[in-house]
């Protein structure tokens, strides 16, 4: 059974298990998460594995408490830019992180970023300390 979706996806119910999922990106919602100045609009999650491919939206100034990648996390910077300790990632950059890979990112200019994730991070400060994305 399909248990990966689209939230906001008009006529998802409509759709069979084998047929594509064009999206509009443009009409889906972006979302505050509980982190201020970060806004989320998800693509693609699945909550069985903890699947997501998400937008994330940084406000100057914004910054991600201390997170632990559970898996592989991928960035994409699509605009703007954002950092950690490990350096600053401008538009056009990819980075990834390998499992168990631990750090702070912040925005000091604002950055859209597609993010992919195989599992949720695992929070260890901050707003969302102790909790998954959701």
């Amino acid at each position: 059974m399909l248990t990966a979706h689209t939230p906001f996806l008009a006529h998802e119910g409509q759709l069979g298990p084998l047929d594509s999922r064009i999206i509009d990106v443009e009409a889906l919602p972006w979302r505050a998460t509980p982190t201020p100045g970060v806004d989320i609009k998800v693509l693609l999650r699945d909550e069985k594995t903890g699947l997501l491919t998400a937008l994330f939206r940084w406000q100057p100034g914004s910054v991600l408490g201390l997170h632990e990648h559970i898996e592989i996390e991928q960035s994409y910077v699509l605009e703007g830019e954002f950092e950690d300790d490990d350096g600053v990632y401008t538009k056009g950059n990819f980075a990834w992180r390998p499992p168990g890979h631990r750090h702070v990112a912040r925005s000091p200019k604002g950055a859209t970023v597609l993010c992919f994730f195989l599992k949720p991070n695992k929070f260890l400060e901050g707003p969302l300390a102790g909790e998954e994305l959701k």
